[in-house]
């Protein structure tokens, strides 16, 4: 699957004149009754809510006379977020409108009946023409589409602190070829005097890794397959990749389980760790310690993963009983316009989800991620909502956790075939 795209940046140039034309926002809409929007996201701290204030700026230029009432919660990589918007669904409190991943995860949300269809919104503001045919596949159940993306990301990057690599003798451009031969490096950094060569964080970040170390062991086309039931979690690839993923928790951080993604990155960046397996939102985490792509850091796909880019995207919906209905449209017209696109992605590392961006306007990271979305096979993130269900993902998120306690293959995998079974029936 081959995809044209355009794209991204990092904080540093946070700072850039907005370019581009506006997706529909340049006058205000009738908004009727209390002119405010209340936007719910889990966009709280760091670059995340860098590229949330840099949208917020595009959306008070574009509708001034509408307040925006930032109802962000902090934590979890949005698991708190998550909880608290279920409870307020389910008390028929919903937010004017609120952010998701796309993909999979909309599913619970659109089978609960709390997410409008904005099919015809698409039409009347031209995003099926500037929206890759692939994302549009995504965003659609049904022949209907529930939210407006405002970016794509990967997540199969290892982010590399070069300096760490050079003095353990290897070189930080190649990439390993596979997973085997990374384990080899990480052993070679180690006895460099590295006393954890992978930085790791949290639960979901340990998801994230597991994941791509199941994609460098089953291709795009076994991972693919795991979430249709064509691939069978009991299989020897899986057994594999299990034990690969066990191995590379022997070279991280000790205290990986406290750590959220930002602190784990850090590590990196501080030059305590080589590698980080971490989402391109890190870009701008390196962006602003002021370190310069391919001489302090570099980046690689996860070793086994070339040609595969693993793919997410954030969005905002539109739920059923918004209260502030016609100004949730207009942010969602913010969302998705060239200028809310530019400014939100060159503050947090990712790429624009509309293809009428230059992206030549971008930095270095950035370039690499738009040529890989443009030429490699797009593959569905776990960790972040494109591949399974929040309850699926859910499930896998808890039996990943508990393996980093007990290192039980058997019991790690047995877990997940029950998953698969309970979420495909």
């Amino acid at each position: 699957m081959r995809k044209p795209v355009s794209l991204i940046a990092g904080a540093a140039i946070l700072g850039l004149a907005l370019a581009g034309c506006s997706g529909g926002g340049d006058t205000p809409s009738d908004s009727g009754g209390a002119n405010e929007v209340e936007v719910f996201t889990w966009w709280s701290s760091g670059s995340e809510k860098v590229g949330l204030d840099a949208l917020v700026k595009v959306f008070n230029e574009q509708y001034p006379d509408i307040e925006f009432i930032n109802a962000s919660v902090a934590g979890g990589a949005g698991s708190n977020a998550k909880a608290a918007l279920a409870s307020r669904l389910e008390a028929g409190d919903p937010p004017d409108t609120f952010q998701a991943h796309a993909g999979a995860e909309l599913t619970d949300y659109i089978e609960a009946g709390q997410l409008q269809d904005l099919s015809s919104f698409f039409d009347d503001e031209g995003f099926t023409e500037v929206f890759p045919e692939s994302l549009i596949q995504l965003l659609t159940v049904d022949d209907a589409i529930y939210s407006v993306p405002s970016n794509i990301h990967r997540a199969n990057v290892v982010w590399v602190n070069t300096g760490i690599l050079e003095n353990a003798g290897i070189d930080p451009k190649k990439a390993p070829a596979d997973i085997d031969a990374w384990i080899s490096d990480l052993e070679k950094v180690k006895a460099s005097g590295v006393e954890a060569p992978l930085a790791l964080g949290t639960e979901w970040t340990q998801m994230q890794l597991f994941e791509t170390v199941l994609l460098a062991d089953l291709g795009a086309d076994g991972y693919t397959g795991l979430w249709t039931g064509d691939t069978s979690w009991d299989s020897d690839g899986v057994t594999t990749a299990i034990d690969h993923y066990s191995t590379l928790l022997d070279f991280v951080n000790s205290d990986y389980t406290g750590l959220d993604w930002d602190a784990a990155t850090q590590i990196l960046i501080d030059g305590q760790a080589a590698y980080n397996v971490m989402g391109d939102w890190a870009e701008a985490a390196f962006a602003q310690a002021g370190l310069t792509y391919d001489n302090e850091y570099t980046t690689w796909p996860v070793p086994g993963t070339e040609g595969i880019f693993d793919f997410l995207a954030d969005s905002f919906t539109l739920p059923v009983g918004a209260p502030h209905e016609e100004p949730a449209k207009d942010w969602l017209r913010t969302v998705g316009s060239a200028d809310g696109q530019q400014a939100f992605n060159l503050a947090k590392g990712s790429i624009p989800a509309r293809t009428d961006i230059d992206a030549a306007d971008y930095p270095p990271y950035q370039q690499t991620a738009i040529k890989a979305y443009a030429d490699d096979v797009i593959v569905s993130s776990l960790a972040h909502g494109a591949a399974a269900s929040i309850a699926w993902s859910g499930d896998i998120s808890s039996a990943v956790g508990r393996f980093g306690s007990d290192k039980d293959v058997a019991a790690l995998q047995s877990a997940l075939v029950d998953a698969a079974q309970k979420a495909l029936g």
